[in-house]
Protein backbone atom coordinates (compact mmCIF):
# COMPACT_ATOMS: atom_id res chain seq x y z
CA UNK A 1 0.00 0.00 0.00
CA UNK A 2 1.18 3.71 -1.00
CA UNK A 3 1.59 6.68 1.69
CA UNK A 4 -1.81 7.61 0.34
CA UNK A 5 -3.46 4.55 0.97
CA UNK A 6 -2.11 4.02 4.22
CA UNK A 7 -2.92 7.13 5.53
CA UNK A 8 -6.57 6.94 4.45
CA UNK A 9 -7.25 3.47 5.86
CA UNK A 10 -5.30 4.70 9.40
CA UNK A 11 -8.29 7.40 8.79
CA UNK A 12 -11.18 5.26 8.31
CA UNK A 13 -10.03 2.92 10.49
CA UNK A 14 -11.55 5.19 13.03
CA UNK A 15 -15.21 3.66 12.10
CA UNK A 16 -17.03 0.93 10.52
CA UNK A 17 -20.28 2.53 9.39
CA UNK A 18 -20.96 4.41 6.51
CA UNK A 19 -21.74 8.17 7.15
CA UNK A 20 -23.79 11.03 5.31
CA UNK A 21 -23.27 14.61 5.34
CA UNK A 22 -23.12 18.15 3.73
CA UNK A 23 -20.01 18.97 2.69
CA UNK A 24 -18.49 21.75 0.06
CA UNK A 25 -16.99 20.22 -3.11
CA UNK A 26 -15.36 22.50 -5.12
CA UNK A 27 -17.33 25.55 -4.47
CA UNK A 28 -20.45 23.63 -4.78
CA UNK A 29 -23.53 22.29 -1.98
CA UNK A 30 -22.85 18.86 -1.97
CA UNK A 31 -23.38 15.39 -0.46
CA UNK A 32 -21.17 12.82 0.77
CA UNK A 33 -21.81 9.63 1.46
CA UNK A 34 -18.54 7.07 3.12
CA UNK A 35 -17.54 4.13 4.41
CA UNK A 36 -13.91 3.45 5.53
CA UNK A 37 -12.99 2.37 1.76
CA UNK A 38 -14.76 4.81 -0.09
CA UNK A 39 -16.01 8.75 -0.61
CA UNK A 40 -18.95 9.15 -3.21
CA UNK A 41 -19.80 13.48 -3.49
CA UNK A 42 -23.00 14.16 -5.02
CA UNK A 43 -24.21 17.42 -6.29
CA UNK A 44 -28.23 17.25 -6.59
CA UNK A 45 -28.43 20.92 -8.39
CA UNK A 46 -26.56 19.44 -11.51
CA UNK A 47 -28.76 16.80 -12.65
CA UNK A 48 -28.08 14.56 -9.35
CA UNK A 49 -24.59 13.78 -10.75
CA UNK A 50 -21.81 11.81 -8.77
CA UNK A 51 -19.56 14.26 -9.09
CA UNK A 52 -16.27 12.73 -7.17
CA UNK A 53 -15.32 8.91 -5.93
CA UNK A 54 -12.24 8.63 -3.89
CA UNK A 55 -10.64 5.28 -2.75
CA UNK A 56 -7.78 4.69 -0.79
CA UNK A 57 -7.15 8.73 -1.98
CA UNK A 58 -7.25 8.60 -4.78
CA UNK A 59 -10.16 10.54 -7.01
CA UNK A 60 -11.34 8.63 -10.37
CA UNK A 61 -13.65 11.22 -11.94
CA UNK A 62 -13.17 14.23 -14.37
CA UNK A 63 -14.34 17.67 -12.78
CA UNK A 64 -14.35 20.49 -15.17
CA UNK A 65 -11.99 22.82 -14.00
CA UNK A 66 -13.49 25.49 -15.89
CA UNK A 67 -17.25 24.86 -14.60
CA UNK A 68 -16.30 24.44 -10.83
CA UNK A 69 -18.53 25.60 -7.97
CA UNK A 70 -20.83 26.99 -11.29
CA UNK A 71 -24.51 26.17 -11.62
CA UNK A 72 -26.81 26.67 -14.67
CA UNK A 73 -29.95 25.95 -15.00
CA UNK A 74 -31.30 23.44 -16.64
CA UNK A 75 -32.44 24.68 -20.69
CA UNK A 76 -36.04 24.74 -21.29
CA UNK A 77 -37.60 22.75 -24.19
CA UNK A 78 -37.64 25.43 -26.61
CA UNK A 79 -33.82 26.89 -25.73
CA UNK A 80 -31.25 26.39 -28.64
CA UNK A 81 -29.00 23.62 -27.53
CA UNK A 82 -26.31 23.67 -25.28
CA UNK A 83 -24.27 21.64 -22.96
CA UNK A 84 -22.63 22.34 -19.54
CA UNK A 85 -19.67 19.63 -19.07
CA UNK A 86 -19.73 19.48 -15.23
CA UNK A 87 -17.59 15.79 -15.57
CA UNK A 88 -18.57 13.11 -13.12
CA UNK A 89 -21.17 10.71 -13.09
CA UNK A 90 -24.98 10.45 -14.91
CA UNK A 91 -27.98 9.07 -16.59
CA UNK A 92 -29.12 9.74 -19.85
CA UNK A 93 -31.22 8.65 -22.70
CA UNK A 94 -30.70 6.88 -26.00
CA UNK A 95 -30.26 6.57 -28.67
CA UNK A 96 -29.13 10.14 -29.55
CA UNK A 97 -29.70 11.84 -32.35
CA UNK A 98 -31.94 14.79 -33.51
CA UNK A 99 -33.85 13.37 -35.89
CA UNK A 100 -36.98 12.87 -34.59
CA UNK A 101 -38.40 12.12 -31.11
CA UNK A 102 -37.48 9.13 -30.15
CA UNK A 103 -33.76 10.37 -30.19
CA UNK A 104 -32.22 12.58 -27.64
CA UNK A 105 -30.60 15.88 -28.75
CA UNK A 106 -28.05 15.14 -26.06
CA UNK A 107 -25.70 15.38 -24.85
CA UNK A 108 -28.17 18.72 -23.64
CA UNK A 109 -28.03 20.69 -20.35
CA UNK A 110 -31.89 19.61 -19.79
CA UNK A 111 -33.97 18.64 -17.21
CA UNK A 112 -32.10 15.26 -17.13
CA UNK A 113 -28.32 16.54 -17.34
CA UNK A 114 -29.34 19.06 -15.61
CA UNK A 115 -32.52 19.12 -13.50
CA UNK A 116 -32.23 20.09 -9.74
CA UNK A 117 -32.52 16.79 -8.44
CA UNK A 118 -34.67 16.54 -4.73
CA UNK A 119 -31.73 14.78 -1.97
CA UNK A 120 -33.68 12.22 -0.08
CA UNK A 121 -31.49 9.76 2.94
CA UNK A 122 -33.59 6.60 2.76
CA UNK A 123 -30.95 4.16 5.45
CA UNK A 124 -27.99 5.15 7.67
CA UNK A 125 -25.71 3.18 9.76
CA UNK A 126 -24.39 -0.35 8.71
CA UNK A 127 -25.81 0.18 5.18
CA UNK A 128 -26.21 3.80 4.04
CA UNK A 129 -28.69 4.75 1.00
CA UNK A 130 -29.73 7.94 -0.34
CA UNK A 131 -32.39 8.94 -3.07
CA UNK A 132 -31.90 11.60 -6.19
CA UNK A 133 -35.49 12.22 -7.58
CA UNK A 134 -35.16 14.64 -10.82
CA UNK A 135 -37.77 16.77 -12.51
CA UNK A 136 -39.57 15.61 -15.83
CA UNK A 137 -38.37 16.21 -19.07
CA UNK A 138 -40.89 17.38 -21.44
CA UNK A 139 -39.21 16.67 -24.77
CA UNK A 140 -38.40 13.16 -24.03
CA UNK A 141 -41.31 12.38 -21.03
CA UNK A 142 -38.86 10.80 -19.01
CA UNK A 143 -38.10 11.07 -15.16
CA UNK A 144 -35.55 10.11 -13.98
CA UNK A 145 -34.75 9.03 -10.32
CA UNK A 146 -31.38 6.92 -8.99
CA UNK A 147 -30.64 5.38 -5.25
CA UNK A 148 -27.10 4.65 -4.59
CA UNK A 149 -25.88 2.20 -1.77
CA UNK A 150 -23.33 1.86 0.15
CA UNK A 151 -22.13 -0.99 2.94
CA UNK A 152 -19.44 -0.35 6.13
CA UNK A 153 -17.70 -3.67 5.10
CA UNK A 154 -16.69 -3.41 1.47
CA UNK A 155 -16.02 -0.46 -0.84
CA UNK A 156 -19.25 -2.17 -3.12
CA UNK A 157 -21.08 0.73 -4.66
CA UNK A 158 -24.67 0.25 -5.73
CA UNK A 159 -26.49 2.01 -8.04
CA UNK A 160 -30.57 1.58 -9.05
CA UNK A 161 -31.54 3.91 -11.73
CA UNK A 162 -35.13 4.58 -12.79
CA UNK A 163 -36.34 5.64 -15.62
CA UNK A 164 -40.73 6.98 -15.48
CA UNK A 165 -42.70 7.47 -18.37
CA UNK A 166 -44.16 11.13 -16.97
CA UNK A 167 -45.96 11.85 -20.15
CA UNK A 168 -49.49 10.57 -21.30
CA UNK A 169 -48.16 8.47 -24.22
CA UNK A 170 -45.99 5.58 -25.15
CA UNK A 171 -42.12 6.12 -25.06
CA UNK A 172 -39.26 3.75 -25.71
CA UNK A 173 -35.57 4.59 -24.31
CA UNK A 174 -32.81 2.82 -23.33
CA UNK A 175 -31.03 4.57 -19.97
CA UNK A 176 -27.36 4.53 -19.44
CA UNK A 177 -24.98 5.03 -16.86
CA UNK A 178 -22.44 7.93 -18.02
CA UNK A 179 -19.44 7.86 -16.08
CA UNK A 180 -16.28 11.01 -17.22
CA UNK A 181 -12.94 8.86 -15.84
CA UNK A 182 -9.75 11.64 -15.26
CA UNK A 183 -7.10 10.99 -17.46
CA UNK A 184 -4.88 13.94 -16.60
CA UNK A 185 -1.73 12.83 -15.48
CA UNK A 186 -0.90 13.08 -11.69
CA UNK A 187 2.31 14.22 -12.51
CA UNK A 188 1.76 17.58 -14.57
CA UNK A 189 -1.06 19.29 -14.80
CA UNK A 190 -0.66 20.18 -18.34
CA UNK A 191 -0.11 16.82 -19.82
CA UNK A 192 -2.32 13.04 -19.83
CA UNK A 193 -1.62 9.92 -18.55
CA UNK A 194 0.06 7.66 -21.05
CA UNK A 195 -0.95 4.45 -19.06
CA UNK A 196 -4.46 4.72 -18.87
CA UNK A 197 -6.96 1.80 -20.66
CA UNK A 198 -10.42 0.19 -20.53
CA UNK A 199 -11.03 -3.15 -20.70
CA UNK A 200 -14.53 -5.65 -21.39
CA UNK A 201 -15.10 -9.18 -23.10
CA UNK A 202 -15.97 -9.17 -26.46
CA UNK A 203 -18.45 -10.75 -27.73
CA UNK A 204 -17.71 -15.03 -29.58
CA UNK A 205 -20.61 -13.95 -31.56
CA UNK A 206 -20.69 -10.04 -32.11
CA UNK A 207 -23.02 -8.22 -34.23
CA UNK A 208 -19.38 -6.08 -35.37
CA UNK A 209 -17.43 -7.14 -38.12
CA UNK A 210 -14.34 -6.79 -35.24
CA UNK A 211 -16.32 -7.52 -32.20
CA UNK A 212 -16.26 -3.70 -32.08
CA UNK A 213 -17.61 -0.92 -34.30
CA UNK A 214 -16.26 2.55 -33.89
CA UNK A 215 -18.26 5.10 -34.25
CA UNK A 216 -15.91 8.09 -34.38
CA UNK A 217 -12.09 7.53 -35.43
CA UNK A 218 -10.81 4.44 -37.57
CA UNK A 219 -11.91 0.68 -37.10
CA UNK A 220 -7.56 0.04 -37.48
CA UNK A 221 -7.33 2.17 -34.10
CA UNK A 222 -3.94 1.53 -32.60
CA UNK A 223 -6.18 2.42 -29.69
CA UNK A 224 -7.66 -0.69 -30.01
CA UNK A 225 -6.70 -4.41 -29.33
CA UNK A 226 -8.48 -7.93 -28.55
CA UNK A 227 -6.28 -10.97 -27.01
CA UNK A 228 -7.51 -13.83 -24.80
CA UNK A 229 -11.39 -12.53 -25.77
CA UNK A 230 -10.94 -9.15 -24.05
CA UNK A 231 -11.36 -5.86 -25.87
CA UNK A 232 -8.85 -3.30 -24.61
CA UNK A 233 -8.61 0.14 -25.58
CA UNK A 234 -5.28 2.30 -24.48
CA UNK A 235 -6.39 6.08 -24.11
CA UNK A 236 -4.73 8.42 -26.26
CA UNK A 237 -5.12 11.76 -26.81
CA UNK A 238 -7.61 11.53 -29.40
CA UNK A 239 -11.31 11.56 -30.30
CA UNK A 240 -13.23 8.06 -30.71
CA UNK A 241 -15.97 6.57 -29.89
CA UNK A 242 -16.53 2.76 -30.03
CA UNK A 243 -19.11 0.60 -29.17
CA UNK A 244 -19.46 -3.15 -28.23
CA UNK A 245 -22.29 -6.09 -27.72
CA UNK A 246 -19.97 -7.17 -24.90
CA UNK A 247 -22.28 -10.38 -23.12
CA UNK A 248 -20.96 -10.24 -19.96
CA UNK A 249 -21.76 -7.39 -18.28
CA UNK A 250 -18.94 -5.57 -17.11
CA UNK A 251 -15.94 -3.01 -18.31
CA UNK A 252 -12.84 -2.27 -16.12
CA UNK A 253 -10.61 1.29 -16.33
CA UNK A 254 -7.75 0.99 -14.98
CA UNK A 255 -5.00 3.91 -14.38
CA UNK A 256 -1.53 1.61 -14.81
CA UNK A 257 0.60 4.50 -13.40
CA UNK A 258 -0.97 4.18 -9.91
CA UNK A 259 -2.69 0.11 -10.62
CA UNK A 260 -5.71 2.16 -9.46
CA UNK A 261 -9.27 0.64 -11.23
CA UNK A 262 -12.71 0.69 -11.17
CA UNK A 263 -15.13 -2.22 -12.11
CA UNK A 264 -18.88 -1.45 -13.78
CA UNK A 265 -20.93 -4.17 -13.30
CA UNK A 266 -24.49 -5.00 -14.70
CA UNK A 267 -26.88 -7.64 -15.49
CA UNK A 268 -27.02 -8.66 -19.51
CA UNK A 269 -30.08 -9.44 -20.91
CA UNK A 270 -31.70 -11.52 -24.23
CA UNK A 271 -32.69 -7.83 -25.72
CA UNK A 272 -32.70 -5.25 -27.82
CA UNK A 273 -30.09 -2.62 -27.52
CA UNK A 274 -29.62 0.58 -28.74
CA UNK A 275 -27.64 0.11 -31.72
CA UNK A 276 -26.72 -3.41 -30.47
CA UNK A 277 -24.10 -1.85 -28.51
CA UNK A 278 -24.45 -2.69 -24.42
CA UNK A 279 -20.91 -0.79 -23.68
CA UNK A 280 -19.56 2.39 -24.91
CA UNK A 281 -16.32 3.73 -24.69
CA UNK A 282 -15.74 7.90 -25.69
CA UNK A 283 -12.01 9.14 -25.17
CA UNK A 284 -11.91 13.23 -25.70
CA UNK A 285 -9.59 14.84 -27.54
CA UNK A 286 -8.48 16.64 -31.17
CA UNK A 287 -10.43 15.28 -34.24
CA UNK A 288 -10.29 15.64 -37.54
CA UNK A 289 -12.39 17.76 -39.35
CA UNK A 290 -13.10 19.43 -42.81
CA UNK A 291 -12.68 23.25 -43.37
CA UNK A 292 -15.81 24.57 -46.01
CA UNK A 293 -13.53 24.04 -48.59
CA UNK A 294 -13.04 19.97 -48.13
CA UNK A 295 -9.43 20.65 -46.59
CA UNK A 296 -8.46 18.84 -43.12
CA UNK A 297 -7.50 20.02 -40.18
CA UNK A 298 -6.85 18.86 -36.33
CA UNK A 299 -9.08 20.62 -34.17
CA UNK A 300 -7.66 22.12 -30.86
CA UNK A 301 -5.46 20.39 -28.70
CA UNK A 302 -4.98 22.74 -26.16
CA UNK A 303 -6.06 21.26 -22.78
CA UNK A 304 -8.04 24.45 -21.85
CA UNK A 305 -10.39 23.73 -24.43
CA UNK A 306 -10.06 20.29 -24.36
CA UNK A 307 -9.52 18.55 -21.17
CA UNK A 308 -8.01 15.02 -20.49
CA UNK A 309 -10.98 12.61 -19.70
CA UNK A 310 -12.90 9.35 -21.23
CA UNK A 311 -16.43 8.27 -20.77
CA UNK A 312 -17.41 4.48 -20.17
CA UNK A 313 -20.94 4.00 -20.60
CA UNK A 314 -23.11 0.76 -19.25
CA UNK A 315 -26.71 0.68 -21.53
CA UNK A 316 -29.60 -0.85 -20.73
CA UNK A 317 -32.00 -2.63 -23.05
CA UNK A 318 -34.44 -0.54 -25.34
CA UNK A 319 -37.71 -0.37 -23.05
CA UNK A 320 -41.08 0.57 -23.64
CA UNK A 321 -43.22 2.32 -21.32
CA UNK A 322 -46.92 3.27 -21.16
CA UNK A 323 -47.93 6.59 -19.49
CA UNK A 324 -46.48 6.21 -15.34
CA UNK A 325 -44.80 2.79 -16.28
CA UNK A 326 -41.21 2.70 -14.92
CA UNK A 327 -37.86 0.00 -15.44
CA UNK A 328 -35.16 -0.20 -13.12
CA UNK A 329 -31.32 -0.93 -14.37
CA UNK A 330 -29.05 -1.55 -11.58
CA UNK A 331 -25.65 -1.24 -11.48
CA UNK A 332 -22.76 -2.27 -9.42
CA UNK A 333 -19.18 -0.76 -9.47
CA UNK A 334 -16.03 -2.36 -7.44
CA UNK A 335 -13.08 0.15 -6.76
CA UNK A 336 -10.28 -2.13 -6.51
CA UNK A 337 -6.04 -2.36 -7.27
CA UNK A 338 -5.33 -3.87 -10.99
CA UNK A 339 -2.58 -3.26 -13.36
CA UNK A 340 -2.42 -2.75 -17.29
CA UNK A 341 -2.14 -6.31 -17.80
CA UNK A 342 -5.66 -7.18 -16.57
CA UNK A 343 -6.74 -10.05 -17.96
CA UNK A 344 -10.27 -10.48 -16.29
CA UNK A 345 -12.93 -10.23 -13.82
CA UNK A 346 -14.36 -12.21 -11.46
CA UNK A 347 -16.60 -11.95 -8.45
CA UNK A 348 -14.25 -11.89 -6.39
CA UNK A 349 -11.96 -9.54 -7.66
CA UNK A 350 -9.70 -8.73 -10.73
CA UNK A 351 -7.26 -11.18 -12.24
CA UNK A 352 -3.75 -9.05 -13.15
CA UNK A 353 -1.64 -12.44 -13.48
CA UNK A 354 -3.81 -16.11 -13.35
CA UNK A 355 -3.23 -18.31 -10.65
CA UNK A 356 -0.74 -21.02 -12.11
CA UNK A 357 0.28 -24.43 -9.54
CA UNK A 358 3.08 -25.99 -9.79
CA UNK A 359 3.92 -29.47 -8.14
CA UNK A 360 7.13 -30.24 -7.18
CA UNK A 361 8.32 -33.11 -3.97
CA UNK A 362 5.27 -32.88 -1.55
CA UNK A 363 4.37 -29.25 -2.28
CA UNK A 364 2.40 -27.24 -4.79
CA UNK A 365 3.79 -23.67 -5.42
CA UNK A 366 0.88 -21.19 -6.17
CA UNK A 367 1.95 -17.70 -7.98
CA UNK A 368 -0.63 -15.43 -9.47
CA UNK A 369 -1.68 -11.27 -8.67
CA UNK A 370 -5.18 -9.89 -8.03
CA UNK A 371 -7.04 -7.24 -6.96
CA UNK A 372 -10.04 -8.14 -4.56
CA UNK A 373 -13.27 -6.66 -4.25
CA UNK A 374 -13.81 -7.74 -0.68
CA UNK A 375 -11.94 -7.63 2.63
CA UNK A 376 -10.70 -11.10 3.76
CA UNK A 377 -8.69 -13.97 3.11
CA UNK A 378 -7.46 -16.50 0.40
CA UNK A 379 -8.17 -19.99 0.47
CA UNK A 380 -6.89 -22.41 -1.88
CA UNK A 381 -8.82 -25.14 -2.55
CA UNK A 382 -7.23 -28.47 -3.93
CA UNK A 383 -9.17 -30.44 -6.23
CA UNK A 384 -8.37 -34.33 -7.29
CA UNK A 385 -8.56 -36.05 -10.95
CA UNK A 386 -12.82 -36.30 -10.38
CA UNK A 387 -13.70 -33.08 -9.45
CA UNK A 388 -13.59 -34.04 -5.18
CA UNK A 389 -12.23 -31.06 -3.07
CA UNK A 390 -9.35 -32.27 -0.80
CA UNK A 391 -8.23 -29.47 0.84
CA UNK A 392 -8.87 -26.08 1.52
CA UNK A 393 -5.18 -24.13 2.90
CA UNK A 394 -5.66 -20.84 3.93
CA UNK A 395 -3.47 -18.42 1.97
CA UNK A 396 -3.02 -14.88 3.08
CA UNK A 397 -5.41 -11.54 3.88
CA UNK A 398 -6.45 -9.79 1.30
CA UNK A 399 -7.51 -5.92 1.31
CA UNK A 400 -9.40 -3.94 -1.88
CA UNK A 401 -6.66 -1.38 -1.24
CA UNK A 402 -4.18 -3.49 -1.90
CA UNK A 403 -2.21 -5.26 -5.05
CA UNK A 404 -2.68 -9.04 -4.02
CA UNK A 405 0.26 -10.87 -4.79
CA UNK A 406 -0.06 -14.51 -4.20
CA UNK A 407 4.02 -16.87 -4.25
CA UNK A 408 3.50 -19.51 -1.82
CA UNK A 409 3.71 -22.91 -1.59
CA UNK A 410 1.10 -25.46 0.34
CA UNK A 411 0.89 -29.12 0.74
CA UNK A 412 -0.21 -31.58 -2.32
CA UNK A 413 -0.42 -35.04 -3.04
CA UNK A 414 0.14 -37.22 -6.07
CA UNK A 415 -3.79 -37.15 -6.74
CA UNK A 416 -4.29 -33.77 -6.62
CA UNK A 417 -5.37 -32.57 -10.30
CA UNK A 418 -6.55 -28.59 -9.98
CA UNK A 419 -6.25 -25.82 -7.42
CA UNK A 420 -9.26 -22.72 -7.19
CA UNK A 421 -7.81 -19.90 -5.36
CA UNK A 422 -11.22 -17.95 -3.44
CA UNK A 423 -11.66 -14.98 -1.35
CA UNK A 424 -13.13 -15.09 1.78
CA UNK A 425 -14.58 -12.14 3.10
CA UNK A 426 -14.19 -10.87 7.15
CA UNK A 427 -17.99 -12.42 7.29
CA UNK A 428 -16.74 -15.75 6.32
CA UNK A 429 -18.84 -15.74 3.14
CA UNK A 430 -17.07 -17.43 0.02
CA UNK A 431 -17.12 -14.33 -2.21
CA UNK A 432 -16.03 -16.95 -5.25
CA UNK A 433 -12.80 -17.60 -7.33
CA UNK A 434 -10.34 -15.63 -8.27
CA UNK A 435 -8.82 -18.08 -10.70
CA UNK A 436 -8.25 -21.64 -11.15
CA UNK A 437 -5.22 -23.44 -12.67
CA UNK A 438 -4.67 -27.05 -13.65
CA UNK A 439 -1.60 -28.25 -11.32
CA UNK A 440 1.71 -29.35 -13.82
CA UNK A 441 4.53 -30.90 -12.73
CA UNK A 442 8.09 -28.44 -12.18
CA UNK A 443 10.63 -29.03 -14.97
CA UNK A 444 12.74 -30.67 -12.62
CA UNK A 445 10.79 -33.19 -11.06
CA UNK A 446 10.85 -36.50 -12.96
Amino acid sequence: MGACGSAWAAEASSSHACQIQSVTFEGWKAQQVSNRWVRLTIVPQLGGRLIQVAFGGHSYLFVNPKLKGKYFPALEGTTPTQWHNYGGDKIWPLPEGEQDEQHWPGPVSDALDAGNYEFKVLAQGAVCTIRLEGPADPRTGLQYSREITLGSDSPEISFHAVMKNASGHPIRWSMQSVTQYSTASEESANSYNRNFWAFTPINPSSAYDDGYHARLGPSNDPAYSVKDGIFALHWLFFEREVWLDSPEGWVAVVDGSTHYAMVERSLRAQAEYPGKATVIFYTNGPAVEYDDKGMPFLTSSDPEQMPYYMEAELNSPMVRLEPGETYAFDTNWFPARATADLKSVTDAGVVNRPLAATVGGKSISLTGSFGVFFPGNLSAYVFDARGVRTAAVPIQAASPLDLVNVQQPIPGSPGDARVSLHLIDEQGVDRGSLSEATISKAEHDP
